[in-house]
């Protein structure tokens, strides 16, 4: 079942992952490779739309199982990190010749990051929870990276290229071959529309990284591993196969920091606003999964 509350038009979230799939399997096939396991296979409902809706609204979609692979939620092994950049740079390659353009945005503004500031020093000015005055220091340390936050999205169609992104690249959403150890299949595509291949590679690189819990509070034991990310980096470019601009070779690294505080800004805004968007265990856990990002950006 699709979330309808964080996806409001499912009818296009499905139509963009029925493009992006069929590109994906034909690229396979002209190759002479099976695409069988090596992409997503919806399965269509009985009138042939590629999702049912039932009676109340409810949004469903169907898809083949992938058999004798594995999504792994951590990481077990450099080589496994490395597998994970082999499959996302993959998925950039096989989709280089797709025109982005074509996609809708099924969340608007996901990753544009000066829009993300703007909500932020909103949050800062109304103060709903009565927080910002206990976090001052951490609201400082994002405006006094506004200019950051704003350069890339300045770039795009300039020096960076607009793309078929994934926007959701964490290690357990590629699939791994339990025979041979590679990497499989990209999954969960609920999130591709057009943007930044270095969102897609900075996001990857705030989640693994790193060896901290997401809200770890002893900010000792954060830090940022720079030969995971090596490791991670010639994984993706092997995947990606030459099909990135000299632009976005230059940028990556610059994406990985600003995915970070991206992610920082996310969860000190919602703290600001009481808590209403990530779930939460204990009071604090927004302002701490804050600070850990904050770490990983100054170690970066």
């Amino acid at each position: 079942r699709i979330n309808t509350v964080a996806f409001k038009d499912p009818v296009s979230l499905m139509e963009n992952i029925g493009l992006v799939t069929a590109h994906i399997r034909a690229s396979y096939e002209a190759e002479g490779i099976d695409p069988a396991r090596r992409v997503l296979n919806i399965i269509p409902a009985d009138n042939g739309t590629l999702l049912y809706v039932d009676p109340e609204g409810g949004a469903w979609r169907a898809y083949g199982f992938v058999e004798d692979a594995t999504a792994y939620n951590a990481i077990e092994s450099a080589a496994l990190f490395r597998e994970a950049g082999v499959g996302f740079g993959e998925f950039q390659t096989r989709l280089s010749d797709f025109p982005a353009e074509k996609l809708t945005e099924t969340i608007p503004g996901f990753h544009n990051t000066a829009c993300r500031f703007e909500t932020f020093m909103a949050s800062v000015e109304k103060d709903a929870a009565g927080r910002a005055a206990s976090v001052a220091d951490e609201i400082q340390f994002f405006t006094s990276r506004k200019a950051l936050m704003s350069s890339i999205v300045d770039r795009l169609g300039g020096e960076l290229p607009l793309r078929v992104t994934h926007n959701d690249t964490k290690l357990n959403n590629v699939l791994i071959d339990d025979e041979t150890g590679k990497a499989l299949c990209v999954i969960d595509l609920d999130t591709v529309m057009p943007g930044l291949s270095i969102n897609d590679f900075g996001d990857s690189i705030r989640f693994g990284a790193n060896h901290c819990a997401e809200d770890e509070k002893d900010l000792s034991k954060v830090n940022f591993d720079i030969e995971l990310y090596k490791i991670y980096a010639r994984g993706f470019l092997e995947g990606a196969q030459g099909s990135l601009t000299e632009g976005e070779l230059e940028y990556l690294p610059w994406g990985a920091r600003l995915m970070t505080l991206e992610c920082g800004i996310r969860f000190l805004t919602d703290y600001l606003d009481g808590d209403h968007y990530f779930r939460i265990h204990y009071p604090e856990q927004n302002l701490d999964r804050c600070r850990t990002q904050f770490k990983l950006v100054r170690d970066m």
